[in-house]
């Protein structure tokens, strides 16, 4: 299935906490308050950003996939203040195989207090749902085990380590890939999970 409008797979998704939006070039002053966070990037494939500039184009790049229809991400809005505080999203959708991967980063300010998770559940109730997928997938670092909690707390299977699988910040990691079914899903859901 390819989907010719981006909003038919990435529409608002609202939780009690959040909503999850496409980002805008509006967003930048708040991409960059956290994006600098040499430990919000510690774990993820990008640098910190050293300027607003960096900030910037991580937007224009966004709004390219958006226009292209290529799998890409949610600025995650706090409801309270009207802030992006991070980001959640597709890193790859492979229709054919109904399958995909979600990757995510947040301010560290929000760490810690359930909102990843909140996230990544409306992700995958939107993926399993709208999207009709089969299989979603996440990956951590082994030295980010935090991340694997937060996919664990959504229903999400450990399936194994991939050693050296990439290369981040000059160095191969190890990294934890988890993983969650429809079927799984549709069972937890029902309450037989």
């Amino acid at each position: 299935m390819i989907y010719t409008d981006s909003y038919a797979y990435m529409p608002d998704l609202d939780t009690p906490r959040l909503r999850l939006r496409k980002l805008t070039m509006h967003d930048a002053a708040d991409i960059y308050r956290y994006s600098r966070d040499v430990e919000v990037a510690r774990h993820v494939l990008w640098e910190a950003h050293r300027s607003i500039g960096d900030s910037r184009a991580y937007l224009r790049y966004m709004l390219r996939r958006y226009r292209n229809h290529e799998p890409a991400s949610w600025g995650i809005e706090y409801r309270e203040t009207g802030a992006i505080i991070g980001t959640i999203g597709y890193m790859w959708i492979q229709w054919d195989n109904s399958a995909a991967e979600i990757g995510y980063s947040l301010s560290r300010d929000y760490w810690n207090r359930g909102i990843m998770t909140e996230a990544l559940r409306a992700v995958i109730a939107h993926g399993f749902g709208s999207m009709n997928l089969n299989h979603i997938e996440a990956q951590h670092e082994l030295t980010n085990p935090a991340s694997g909690a937060v996919m664990r707390k959504c229903g999400m299977q450990k399936e194994g380590t991939l050693r050296s699988r990439l290369f981040n910040k000059g160095r191969y990691v190890d990294v934890d890939l988890y993983a969650i079914l429809r079927k799984d899903y549709t069972a937890k859901s029902n309450g037989r999970g």
